[in-house]
């Protein structure tokens, strides 16, 4: 009798025993041998998984997922790293030495992300070991960055300085990070798991498109925090739901617990890597708040307090650029807008000898991609603002450059279909030129695959990278997704049925543009424009002709939650 055929193992099945085999926290020496022993020593398993935990993936060859299978491109010899700041709160000696490694080992590269890491190209293996013990001795690790873990907490990159803020809740963000991140009790989650906590008022880390997202609320002369659970992204976008509880400060961080392990422990969410987040509760499986509430409940052993009502803010940028004054007497802080997040290790170093001239030595990194030096003289905050300009930095820029985040792109991600960094540095060139009278805040989002780690659901125009054919050939092309918001108008960008070649994007910008200056009425922004024109007014105006729409290849499935 022959054997019996076993099932090929999905790709699920492979990284869930993959993870039950080793935690790779626990065998970065390993990661050590590769590096004596070199590239080719490196194991399938390493590459494609471990590596993560450490903030490490695998560099694209440049092409992107268009020159791979399967979804996926070919990986070079190169790395990439991410460095987890908590609440993007980085000293100057710390962004010193990013620079100098940026310098040595990543071809003078970094990237600001939307999650407050700052990400380094371009590492060989045998750097790898040394640039984490580099970080390491200034306290700060990759680790928890990438992989099926607690990625980097956000929080408001004003803590403690606001002059606005309702609690400072870095010590929250900071806790959780300590706690969870690193920590073997949750080094096999089902997938990323992302968390922000925040006093802010303008809720800046968006709390909305977290898995758990913390925001202040003022309950008498008490001020405790709101509870969201389930927001994501990726290509089935879902806005995070509140849950009628009030969560004292000191309450927040078991709370925080609590609430991973309920993730942690659903085992439906690993039969599909692609529906493995918390979201899907909500969006397959029928949770409601109710129910996720009384299982939180039931695993913290006390009652929370029912939820406050809370103030939401205004839709507008969430980005502290500026010159603004802090709660502290005679002190400012100076955000500073840094176009698609990418620095050299020159800027790097400068900004922080900047930091250090000027203010205290504190630095913030921002979910829009952006750095902020807090405590600085107000005295001298304009001669640092000039400063900052002189190295590429713009405390003053203009929409299009203040608005404009990218994701890492086919220049570097495996997963990306379509280039991003250039791409946006020279959309935001062309639209300055094209409409130097343009006066609104704008949310422009590039993003290079469905994935949305450019987060363009939540922007007023979103850019989607896809592939066409253009004149005989294949190229980089964007599917445009309008009217997303996040705050009082909070949903998800509508796709409006309209795609171009990438050459074209300033163009159909332009035209959508001079329609808004042309039509809106008096005080309107343009998300309340794009909300009384329909997809198809809205298509004309990109296209300037009447078009069918074009469909971006939506999954089958329940529209999302959000979606108007």
């Amino acid at each position: 009798m022959s054997d019996a055929v076993q099932p090929k193992e999905t790709k699920a099945q492979r990284m869930e025993r993959l993870k039950r085999e080793k935690n790779p926290w626990e065998a970065f020496d390993e990661v050590r041998a590769f590096a004596r022993e070199g590239r080719a020593s490196v194991l399938p398993e390493w590459a494609n998984v471990y590596f993560k935990w450490w903030g490490i993936y695998t560099q694209g060859d440049g092409v992107g997922a268009t020159g791979g299978k399967g979804g996926e491109g070919l990986a070079s010899d190169y790395f990439m790293m991410r460095i987890g700041i908590p609440n993007g709160i980085v000293s100057s000696h710390q962004l010193r030495t990013i620079g100098g490694l940026a310098r040595k080992y990543g071809r003078n590269l970094a990237d600001i992300t939307v999650r407050q890491n700052i990400q380094l190209h371009w590492l060989t293996i045998e750097s790898l070991p040394e640039v984490v013990d580099a970080l390491d001795a200034i306290g700060l690790s990759p680790k928890g960055a990438c992989g099926d873990v607690v990625r980097n907490v956000t929080g408001c990159p004003l803590a403690g300085v606001a002059a606005d803020e309702l609690i400072d809740a870095s010590a929250i963000a900071q806790s959780v990070a300590r706690d969870l991140t690193a920590n073997s009790a949750y080094y096999n989650l089902p997938r990323k798991f992302k968390i922000s906590a925040t006093g802010c008022p303008s809720w800046c880390t968006y709390p909305e498109i977290n898995d758990i997202g913390l925001t202040p609320v003022r309950r008498g002369k008490e001020i405790g925090y709101s509870l969201r659970v389930g927001g994501g992204l990726s290509n089935e976008p879902h806005l995070a739901v509140r849950l009628d509880a009030f969560v004292r400060p000191e309450q927040a961080v078991e709370v925080v617990r609590g609430v991973t392990e309920i993730f942690r422990d659903q085992i439906g969410l690993r039969q599909s890597r692609d529906r493995a987040r918390l979201k899907y509760l909500f969006m397959r499986e029928g949770w409601t708040a109710e129910s996720f509430l009384d299982d939180l409940k039931w695993r913290l052993g006390f009652k929370l307090d029912a939820a406050e009502p809370e103030e939401v803010p205004d839709d507008v940028l969430r980005d502290h650029t500026g010159i603004h004054p802090q709660r502290q007497d005679g002190l400012n802080y100076v955000g500073a807008s840094v176009l698609r997040g990418r620095m050299t290790g020159e800027q790097l170093e400068a900004t922080a000898e900047l930091a250090e001239r000027y203010g205290s030595g504190s630095l913030r990194a921002t979910v829009s991609q952006n750095l902020v030096i807090v405590n600085v003289a107000r005295a001298k905050s304009g001669e640092l603002a000039r400063e900052l300009g002189q190295i590429g930095l713009h405390v003053d820029g203009s929409p299009f450059w203040r608005g404009a985040v990218a994701c890492t792109g086919t220049e570097f991600c495996k997963l990306a279909i379509t280039e991003t960094k250039g791409f946006t540095r020279w959309l935001v060139d062309e639209l300055e030129e094209r409409l130097p009278q343009f006066d609104q805040q704008l949310k422009l989002h590039v993003t290079g695959c469905p994935n949305s780690c450019g987060q363009h659901w939540i922007s007023d125009i979103g850019l989607e990278g896809k592939k066409i054919k253009h004149n005989g050939e294949l190229t980089d092309a964007f599917y445009f997704c309008l009217g997303g918001a996040v705050g009082q108008n909070a949903g998800v960008a509508r796709p409006v049925g309209y795609r171009c070649p990438a050459p074209l994007v300033p163009e159909a910008v332009e035209r959508l543009l001079r329609q808004y200056l042309a039509g809106r009425v008096e005080n309107e922004n343009l998300r309340a424009w794009f909300a009384r024109h329909s997809n198809d007014e809205l298509r004309a105006h990109l296209s300037g002709e009447v078009l069918a729409p074009v469909e971006r290849d939506l999954p089958v499935g329940r529209v999302p939650h959000g979606v108007e």
